[in-house]
């Protein structure tokens, strides 16, 4: 009982870092396209290229905290992989071809060899 509480609670921590880490991504790929459609909006629009560049340097400061956040989720991550090296039920031995963890699609079945 123990055991599989402990299985179910690394899944969803594990699922849960995942989605973090997706999310950020996606907010990366966001941003970008937001930054090439203001410089459309002001070439099809014909205005200065001083317009506008106040949003320009916040958009790249946020874009900044976001790159940040990732790596710490890169961080946050790698630290939980060595964390459950000395979480009892979670030492484990793998074999295989190293695909990440959880994978990023379709069901992922962890399962805990002791």
């Amino acid at each position: 009982m123990r055991k599989q509480q402990i299985e179910k609670a690394a899944f969803e921590v594990a699922t849960q870092i995942r989605a973090v880490e997706d999310v950020i991504d996606g907010a990366l790929a966001e941003i970008a396209e937001l930054q090439a459609r203001m410089v459309r909006a002001r070439a099809t629009t014909g205005i200065g290229i001083a317009t506008g560049q106040a949003a320009f340097e916040q958009l790249a400061a946020a874009l900044q905290g976001l790159i940040a956040a990732r790596g710490g989720m890169a961080s946050c991550h790698a630290e939980l992989v060595e964390a459950k090296a000395f979480v009892p039920g979670l030492r484990t031995v793998s074999f295989g071809d190293g695909d990440e963890c959880p994978p990023s699609t379709g069901h992922a079945n962890l399962r805990v060899v002791a």
